[in-house]
């Protein structure tokens, strides 16, 4: 199946990451996503690779994980020991294929063991769904992806999302609802954010004297910050 008979209203831009110790996260995930770390003084750490797209910022926040991650990221690894050494700590290594860990925070993540490590590290980015086709087949629709599923109605990915250096984001059924803000959420651009209403999608946070860009959440609440394509 195919988003891209429709003209996409956005395009993906990078990654965010919240974190009550940024310098601490940002290390770790420098680390297993092989990303250079670059602080700011406002706090807010960068993580920077060979593409704008392979940026990931790592910003401070108050509130420390309370509840399973709603979003998280899966990792390429020659060995969940790297990741291990990293700062992560296990959470499930026998059941899977892969490997349930938690970041240094808390936040679960799955570590891909493969026998040749591609270059960008970050695998998929998932997210926790209560009709994963729908949400699925809006993102594929705003960001010009691929739309699949697995077949069982249960899981929906959108691959080949123009200029993202990771595979797909994958859509995966849960019977748990949203509770708490999101921390890891896409940043876009998009010529007019209007498009992106039109589509499904609701501002949460206009700009204003403090931020340029404008928060808003995907029809299942989740947030993402849209810039203007300049």
């Amino acid at each position: 199946m195919s988003a891209r008979g429709r003209v996409p209203v956005a395009a993906y831009k990078d990654l965010c990451v919240d974190a009550v110790d940024a310098p601490a996260l940002a290390r770790f995930w420098g680390d297993v996503l092989d990303l250079r770390v670059r602080p700011r003084e406002d706090g807010v750490v960068a993580l920077l690779g060979p593409t704008p797209q392979h940026t990931v910022w790592v910003n401070p926040v108050p509130e420390p994980v309370t509840v399973k991650q709603r979003v998280h990221l899966d990792v390429h690894a020659g060995d969940v020991r790297d990741v291990l050494t990293a700062g992560a700590t296990p959470l499930d290594l026998e059941s899977f294929r892969w490997k349930v860990l938690r970041d240094p925070e808390g936040g679960e993540l799955c570590a891909f063991e493969r026998d040749e490590v591609p270059s960008d590290r970050l695998y998929e980015i998932v997210v926790d769904s209560a009709d994963p086709e729908r949400v699925a087949r809006w993102w594929a629709g705003v960001l010009g992806g691929r739309l699949v599923s697995d077949g069982t109605g249960e899981e929906w990915a959108v691959e080949d999302v123009p200029g993202a250096p990771f595979e797909c984001l994958v859509f995966g059924a849960v019977p748990e609802p949203k509770t708490v803000k999101n921390r890891i959420h896409l940043d876009v651009t998009t010529p007019n954010v209007s498009g992106l209403v039109e589509a499904g999608a609701t501002v949460l946070r206009h700009p204003d004297g403090v931020i340029r860009w404008t928060v808003l959440s995907d029809p299942e609440g989740n947030e993402f910050c849209a810039f203007g394509d300049r």
